[in-house]
């Protein structure tokens, strides 16, 4: 906050904060947030616990607003829960797009993807590219992980391969195949059942001479696709397959 961190180290703290950092702007239920930090063994004392831990947050963050602005008052503590404001029901976290991570991430890969599909490759291909490198690992990489955060960052990590797919679609309607393919290549592997990722490394393939790579990535798809799931490719992807064997796709 105010280039001041307001992470604490204990991890249930942080547990909390995450929590309401991605839901911010939200009211996240005391029922919710109990259910995130102890699961089904939550204790007698918990919202007791629960409000010393609001408390500890609220400080970080009266201290971070103390070390970045002169002359404050005592208003200030009221700030801060203003900041972490208490609602009927629960807590709510104000939103600070300039300093959220999620927040910046999100507003960039709308803007992203409004250019790409109005047609504009190279904004897309840069704005998008500008989300993605906020991400520095796995979401959440250093915060324990109950049941509700793990659906959150299944969430999160969905968004990331939506818009890291939207990247490369950009960049391949920017005719950038060949320097699409060692990426390609990786993310194919790691995720072999996404016929997004399949789609365009065989347009990569194909756009960069290899047309016998694509219909091996073809195939290669629909061998896992059946004995995986026990389906066939979906049908768009057949019919990139069946333009590739008739004289080639749209880049």
């Amino acid at each position: 906050m105010n280039g001041q961190s307001i992470v604490p180290s204990a991890a249930k703290p942080r547990q909390l904060l995450a929590l309401l950092a991605i839901r911010a702007e939200s009211v996240v239920t005391v029922p919710t947030l109990m259910d995130e930090v102890w699961g089904d063994a939550i204790p007698k004392s918990s919202a007791t616990t629960l409000q010393t831990y609001i408390l500890h947050l609220r400080r970080m963050i009266r201290t971070a607003l103390r070390e970045t602005q002169e002359g404050v008052g005592p208003e200030q503590g009221g700030e801060a829960k203003e900041i972490l404001a208490t609602c009927l029901g629960g807590y709510r976290l104000a939103a600070c797009p300039r300093n959220s991570d999620v927040s910046e991430f999100q507003s960039l890969a709308s803007r992203g993807s409004h250019a790409l599909e109005t047609g504009d490759a190279r904004t897309a291909s840069a704005v998008l590219g500008r989300a993605l490198a906020l991400w520095h690992g796995p979401a959440l990489v250093d915060v324990p992980v109950g049941r509700v955060l793990s659906v959150e960052v299944l969430g999160l990590e969905e968004q990331r391969t939506r818009v890291l797919e939207q990247r490369i679609e950009a960049d391949l309607q920017l005719g950038r195949h060949a320097s699409l393919l060692a990426e390609l290549r990786m993310l194919v592997a790691r995720h072999p059942m996404n016929e997004n990722l399949a789609g365009q490394l065989m347009r990569a393939l194909y756009w960069s001479g290899g047309a016998w790579r694509a219909f091996e990535t073809y195939q290669l798809l629909r061998r896992t696709l059946v004995e995986e799931l026990g389906v066939e490719p979906s049908r768009r992807l057949q019919r990139l397959h069946q333009e590739m064997l008739c004289g080639g796709p749209e880049t």
